[in-house]
């Protein structure tokens, strides 16, 4: 007997019963995107390996551990993408779209990291972003989180985030810091987890973005980045401030907020929740004014985020079941009465299609009694049914219309009349 078949480990289907809790998501962040006026970029799955080596860090957790890499049939080093910024950048530099320019883009689709599958989080996983290049001022970071939180709101999910903030400096400034970081936490060398004692030389400043609650006290104590920030990051750092302050976003200033890519400058931020357990970072980003540089390009400004889609869908669901049914379409049921010449049935649902695009027209194909018909249209959540009658007995009003959800008797009606009352009730 054959191996039964399953999805590869960590890649999940996203099964009819959910994609339009992904559909409602995907198509309002498509409308802020709009609003906002950032275009959309598409850039391949699959990039080189030394992409991500040199914009993500090679001393990371993304790097070391979580990259789907492999030799291709020419022995190049290919990855999976991890992320959605470098492969912004490397498309703009590619292109020449830098150069005394400014870009506002938008992109979503899958990424993929070898990480322990758990809620929530997969190996195969879907993420929107924004990133903007040539804007040096802090008043792109505030748009940027303006989006946001304007997402949140629309999805009703702002009371259950908060906005963190931290500003990271300089990479001359983090390299002093380093410094100061590593002397410290030699000192306390025998309280550090063993993950902690392996950063220790190699990346530091991940030792502050720990979660062992055991490290809580050392990480408290140990020096602050935000007091050794140079005037020109300080002047960034709390022109954001005020602008978030007019804009009344609320945030917290969290001094231990470094995110886990080397490439960040000045800003980082993350809107984070108690509702999904350890899983608690929603959407995350900042600025990494040195990466366009680091990988060819000219010295560009730039300043981006990333949202996880799996987990709005899991916030969605959770607290939002009541609105579900309001934001699915409303159904119609096409079917024709037994011993009736199908291609009428056919006909109708295809002129409803194009007369009536707001509904979800559902043929009933396969034929059957007009019993079972009606039992399946229920179970497709239909609201309302048309039942093509025997074209000789009803010449005249060949349809018969019928509520499915409450009790009222059922009309006959011609074509005519059976669009115009279809909509009639699509406008009340």
């Amino acid at each position: 007997m054959s191996k039964r078949l399953q999805a590869v480990r960590g890649m999940n289907d996203i099964l009819p019963s959910t994609v339009q809790d992904w559909q409602y998501i995907e198509n309002l962040l498509r409308q802020l995107t709009v609003a906002y006026g950032y275009h959309e970029i598409r850039t391949p799955h699959l990039e080189q390996t030394e992409l991500f080596c040199r914009s993500i860090g090679d001393v990371t957790d993304i790097v070391e551990k979580e990259m789907y890499t492999f030799d291709d049939r020419n022995g190049d080093s290919i990855t999976l993408r991890p992320e959605g910024t470098a492969s912004c950048v490397r498309a703009g530099i590619e292109h020449g779209l830098f150069y005394h320019q400014t870009q506002k883009w938008w992109y979503m689709g899958p990424m993929f990291r070898h990480e322990r599958p758990q809620k929530g989080r997969y190996r195969q996983f879907y993420q929107f972003g924004l990133e903007a290049f040539g804007f040096s001022g802090p008043d792109i970071d505030a748009e940027i989180i303006a989006f946001s939180a304007r997402l949140w709101k629309e999805l009703g999910l702002l009371d259950s985030l908060e906005l963190q903030l931290n500003s990271l400096g300089t990479p001359a400034i983090r390299q002093q810091y380093r410094e100061q970081l590593i002397a410290y936490f030699q000192q306390h060398h025998d309280q550090l987890d063993e993950d902690s004692q392996r950063r220790l030389l190699s990346n530091p400043m991940r030792i502050l973005d720990s979660k062992n609650p055991a490290l809580a006290t050392l990480i408290a104590n140990a020096p602050k980045l935000s007091e050794h920030l140079d005037d020109e990051s300080q002047q960034h750092f709390q022109g954001l401030c005020t602008l978030l302050d007019k804009l009344g976003i609320a945030y917290v200033i969290n001094p231990c907020l470094v995110r886990g890519l080397d490439y960040y400058t000045k800003t980082v931020f993350e809107w984070v929740t108690t509702e999904l357990g350890t899983q608690g970072t929603v959407c995350a980003g900042g600025r990494y004014d040195g990466l366009v540089e680091q990988l060819g390009g000219q010295a560009t400004p730039a300043f981006g985020f990333a949202v996880g889609i799996e987990r709005l869908v899991s916030m969605l669901q959770a607290r939002d079941s009541e609105h579900r049914a309001s934001r699915q379409p409303m159904v119609l049921s096409v079917m024709a009465a037994e011993d009736v010449d199908f291609s009428r049935a056919l006909i109708l649902a295809e002129t409803l299609r194009s007369r009536c695009p707001a509904l979800r027209i559902e043929l009933h194909c396969g034929g059957g009694r007009l019993k079972n018909q009606f039992k399946r249209a229920n179970q497709q959540g239909a609201r309302w049914a048309i039942v093509v009658g025997d074209e000789q007995a009803t010449a005249a009003e060949p349809f018969m219309f019928k509520w499915l959800q409450e009790e009222t008797l059922p009309i006959a009606l011609n074509e005519s009349q059976l669009l115009l009352h279809l909509q009639s009730l699509l406008e009340q």
